[in-house]
């Protein structure tokens, strides 16, 4: 057990996690943070869905083109061999199985795997879907950043989501700064913890949880 991860030491997990060779989507808000931590070794090649494959890390300084963005309209860099192409094309990367992994963020996770991401269903929120259906059904995997607790402490990894699905049964992993979870037929594993014991996580969740230990 180590202290509770930053979001920067989450995105670095979650990089080192990736096989290498894989063609990756990496969604709207901390899952960018991860181009910053792939390695040229991991031969990662970056899709995102407003059309290019071999995207870099996130640009800064000199660096940034205001015409060459991200989905979430973040400034990105290119990699040699990168290429553009229409939107619809793009979608077609996604629903077409093309995809190894994709990283996205998320309201809630069930314990099957179900998906959350894209409506609270609070009558003032505004939905913004985007392309995670999309991804959430062509990724061969789909892995989850987000922060395990919300403001009043209730967890967002679930025995049933009660926010409108984005997916079904899709999640495989599940990344928070408290700890790290594997989703599979048996259940939720916990396959490491940061800043708590097993003990103290499975005390403060509703949900069922196997230690990897």
């Amino acid at each position: 057990m180590s202290t509770k991860l930053s979001k920067e030491q989450l995105a670095q997990l979650v990089a080192g996690d990736i096989a290498a060779g894989s063609y990756v989507n990496l969604g709207i808000g901390q899952p960018t943070l991860v181009s910053n931590y792939l390695t040229a070794e991991q031969n990662i090649t970056l899709h995102t869905e407003n059309g290019m494959l071999g995207m870099g890390p996130v640009a800064v300084g000199d660096e940034i083109d205001e015409d060459l963005i991200n989905a979430g309209k973040i400034p990105v860099t290119e990699l040699p061999g990168a290429s553009y192409f229409h939107h619809a094309d793009s979608f077609a990367i996604m629903r077409g199985g093309h995809l190894d992994v994709c990283v996205l963020g998320a309201f809630q996770v069930s314990a099957t795997g179900d998906l959350a991401n894209w409506h609270t269903g609070a009558p003032d929120a505004i939905p913004a879907v985007g392309g995670a259906m999309d991804l959430a059904t062509g990724a061969k995997e789909v892995y989850v950043m987000m922060s395990l607790f919300t403001k009043d402490g209730k967890s967002k990894l679930v025995p049933e989501c009660s926010y409108p699905l984005t997916g079904v049964g899709c999640v495989t992993r599940v990344y928070t700064n408290e700890a790290v979870f594997l989703i599979g037929p048996d259940g939720v594993r916990v396959r490491e913890t940061y800043g708590m014991s097993f003990e103290e996580l499975a005390a403060r969740m509703d949900t069922p949880l196997l230690s990897s230990v």
